[in-house]
Formats: structure tokens, C-alpha cells, sequence
């Protein structure tokens, strides 16, 4: 097995994708730590959002985001090689120097809009383009590909559950990492490494042992949800046109 140098992660999502699998699945593996939304609280406290156990999560995180970017760019916690960050796009506010980003690998998790904002409205009903994070994931995209000269790793979420242990490959392979058998199953339940507000969105994770097979589930959208939904698309079709392809994956 060839030397591993340290490996800062960060995978940036919008809200109600395959995240938090996706970091059970790293959170797995032998030499990784996790930390999940990072800047969770800061951005809550900015944006005054009602959502669920707002004082909660603010008063865990704190709202330093100087600190919070310095832990992010820093060694990875507990001696371990792999530090594993789950960002989401939309915590990420304008104020917040983009510096740190170049001592990452950042990536880049996606998801069609409907099934994003189906899930998302069941939780928080008044669902804006602002809250899923489309047009500040398309965005940190572009900045991150001038910064780095080259095309980021994008994840696809229904393409990765139609094939997770040939993906999961790829993408070690692609930042450089062993790929190991623990990331396809982790135990059932919370984990410390989650964040406070898991009792609120967290359940169906929880419940999981595994990927989920990929299922195709019938969408009923409102008329205001079908327009954030079309105002949403073009930001991920930009994306989807740089996604790992099935048929490049390493098996």
C-alpha cells in the first residue's frame, strides 16, 4: 500500500442529498475523522433562518468562522490521515474569506432540484432557491476550478446509489486514497460526530446500515416549488456536465 499524505476533504452539497451517507461512509474507513457543517451555526446566526433548533445549533457551534475555517485547514483531528469535512453551499456567506479553500480538495456533491426541494419543503415548508444552495454550489464551482486550474471531483447522488461500491472506488482513486471495504455499511443509529440538529433531519440516516438502493419516487411539486425547481437546474446541469461518469469508474 503506497504512503498517504494527509488529505483535508471537503464535500460541498446542498441540503436533503446523499451527505451525511456520504460522510457515515468516510466516518467509516480506518484513517478518517469527519466533521459535519462546520459553519452551521455561523450561518444561522447571520441569516436569523427559523430552522429547527436554530439557538440549539448556534450555541454548540459557536460563531467564530475564523476559527471554525483555521480547524478546516488545519492538521486532521485525532492523528488521523483523512479529514473529512461536510460542507453545505449555502453556509458558505459572502463575507467569509475563500483563502482557506486552496489547502483543500474540495468536491462536489449534487442532486436534480425536485427531489431536493420534495424532501427539503417536508421538513421547512417555505422552501426558497436561497435554502438549497444550487447558485452558491455553482458559484464555489467556478471559484474553486480558477484557484486550483483544474475540474474539481463532482459526485452525481443518483448516479453514485446506482453503482456505490464501483464509485466509492473511483473517488478514492481520484483523491488519491485506498479505497476500503468499510466505507459500503456503518452500525445503525447517531453518532457523536453528528451534528445537534440530526434529531431533525437525520432519521432516515439513522435507520441505515447502508446505501440505499436508488428508487425512483413520484414528485408532487407546487407551482412555486416547480419554479425554484426550474430556476435551480441550469446551476446543476453545469455541473452534471463534470460528474464521474459510470462508465469511467474503476471496479
Amino acid at each position: 500500500m503506497r504512503q498517504m499524505k494527509p488529505h483535508r476533504i471537503a464535500m460541498w452539497s446542498g441540503p436533503r442529498n446523499i451527505s451525511t451517507a456520504m460522510m457515515r461512509a468516510w466516518e467509516n474507513r480506518s484513517d478518517c475523522t469527519v466533521w459535519d457543517e462546520p459553519l452551521y451555526g455561523y450561518y444561522l446566526s447571520k441569516t436569523d433562518l427559523p430552522h429547527p433548533g436554530v439557538d440549539e445549533i448556534i450555541a454548540a457551534q459557536g460563531t467564530d468562522w475564523r476559527s471554525i475555517v483555521d480547524r478546516c485547514a488545519g492538521s486532521p483531528p485525532d492523528q488521523k490521515q483523512v479529514f473529512y469535512q461536510k460542507h453545505m453551499t449555502l453556509h458558505l456567506l459572502p463575507e467569509i474569506d475563500r483563502q482557506w479553500l486552496s489547502s483543500l480538495t474540495n468536491c462536489f456533491l449534487i442532486r436534480e432540484p425536485e427531489p431536493v426541494i420534495a424532501s427539503y419543503a417536508a421538513v421547512r415548508e417555505a422552501v426558497t432557491l436561497e435554502d438549497i444552495g444550487f447558485i452558491q454550489q455553482a458559484e464555489l464551482f467556478e471559484y474553486v476550478t480558477r484557484i486550483s486550474g483544474e475540474i474539481p471531483l463532482v459526485i452525481d447522488s443518483k448516479e453514485f446509489l446506482l453503482n456505490p461500491e464501483p464509485m466509492l472506488r473511483s473517488i478514492c482513486i481520484r483523491l488519491g486514497l485506498e479505497f476500503e471495504a468499510s466505507m459500503m455499511s456503518w452500525p445503525t443509529g447517531p453518532r457523536e460526530s453528528d451534528g445537534i440538529w440530526g434529531k431533525y433531519w437525520y432519521e432516515s440516516v439513522w435507520n441505515s446500515s447502508g446505501f440505499s438502493a436508488y428508487q425512483e419516487k413520484p414528485l408532487v411539486l407546487g407551482s412555486r416549488q416547480q419554479s425554484i425547481a426550474d430556476q435551480a437546474r441550469p446551476y446543476y446541469e453545469e455541473l452534471f456536465q463534470h460528474r464521474i461518469k459510470p462508465e469511467t469508474q474503476i471496479c
